[in-house]
């Protein structure tokens, strides 16, 4: 079971990262959240990560978190379900079990919730959760919550055996070759999947061969990224194009992807805007009635709807709305 599941992920997948659908009081919106997971389920995406920063961590506080793995589990049928967890170790374990209840096939560990851990606290933190259902391994930028973690963390995190990814999404080379250096050490890249969740860099991570002399060269295969919970159907189509080696292509689109993402994400405003920057574009799409988020301070930055705007205008080869509008009312049924 495992490597088959080790072997689906190293093929190389994209998986969105789940946002949440609220309605004007800022209540789940069930309708609106089944038609998000059967769009990237139609859309050929090969998972969903849900209860991660997309999909808003504070649903905890709100007694989301079961409702909302729940609902995806039910719709994500024929592909991945990555699970994320977060908080001490005690709490990490029991989302963890919970997870495991709706048959999720993977933790996304975050370690936003450790940020004085020791590295050995740290490994103790991921097996205890490691036990229970395999291991995602998550570099979270700073920028959002996440930790600086050095080399020396990360290559005694592979070796820990029920680890079968790592999302790599610190938005800096330095901390990415970090990650990929540990796996190709250890030997073990044929068992760890690597997963961009750099924004800055998308498609230039899945077209890169990271070759360290004397060490089988690594690559880093899928995505896991909020940037694909929006034109999910073109993400697929763009892993397809790098899997195939279109390099010179994917490097020219790496430009448009990130200027599309820095509006999207709100990288001028330092990512204030990010979670309604998926949002707005979702609303645009007809998914989503409005931008709320869980938190009523969360919104778009000024002028942010009009870089929206601008990306949109520029790289219409990076949309799928043609695919949504055909699709949309399917989805929503129901």
């Amino acid at each position: 079971m495992q490597n088959a599941l080790r072997q689906t992920l190293i093929s190389g997948l994209v998986i969105p990262a789940h946002p949440l659908a609220l309605t004007r009081e800022r209540k789940l919106d069930e309708r609106r959240q089944r038609a998000l997971t059967r769009y990237y389920v139609a859309a050929g995406a090969g998972g969903v990560a849900v209860a991660v920063h997309t999909t808003q961590f504070a649903i905890r506080e709100h007694g989301l978190l079961e409702p909302v793995l729940a609902l995806a589990a039910e719709q994500a049928t024929g592909i991945l379900k990555i699970a994320g967890v977060c908080g001490p170790t005690t709490q990490a374990v029991r989302e963890a079990e919970l997870a495991a209840k709706w048959k999720y096939d993977a933790a996304l560990v975050s370690f936003s919730a450790l940020q004085q851990a020791s590295i050995d606290e740290l490994v103790e933190h991921t097996k205890a959760v490691a036990e229970i259902l395999p291991v995602f391994g998550f570099y979270l930028q700073p920028a959002v919550g996440g930790r600086l973690l050095p080399y020396r963390f990360w290559r005694r995190f592979v070796e820990i055996d029920n680890v079968v990814a790592i999302k790599i999404a610190p938005f800096n080379r330095y901390q990415t070759l970090d990650v990929v250096r540990a796996v190709a050490e250890s030997g073990r890249g044929a068992e760890i999947a690597l997963y961009t969740g750099n924004d800055d860099n998308i498609l230039v991570d899945l077209v890169t061969l990271f070759e360290f002399p004397g060490l089988p060269p690594v690559r880093i295969t899928g995505g896991l990224l909020g940037q694909w919970a929006v034109w999910t159907h073109r993400a697929v189509e763009l892993l397809g194009l790098a899997k195939s080696g279109a390099t010179e292509q994917m490097l020219r689109w790496n430009v448009h992807l990130t200027d599309a993402n820095s509006a999207i994400f709100d990288a001028a405003n330092h990512f204030h805007g990010c979670i309604a920057g998926i949002h707005e574009v979702l609303r645009r799409q007809g998914f989503l009635e409005g931008i709320w988020c869980l938190d009523p301070n969360e919104g778009l930055s000024p002028g942010q709807a009009e870089e929206i705007d601008r990306v949109i205008r520029l790289y219409p080869h990076l949309t799928d709305d043609d695919f949504v509008r055909e699709h949309l009312d399917e989805w929503l049924a129901g």
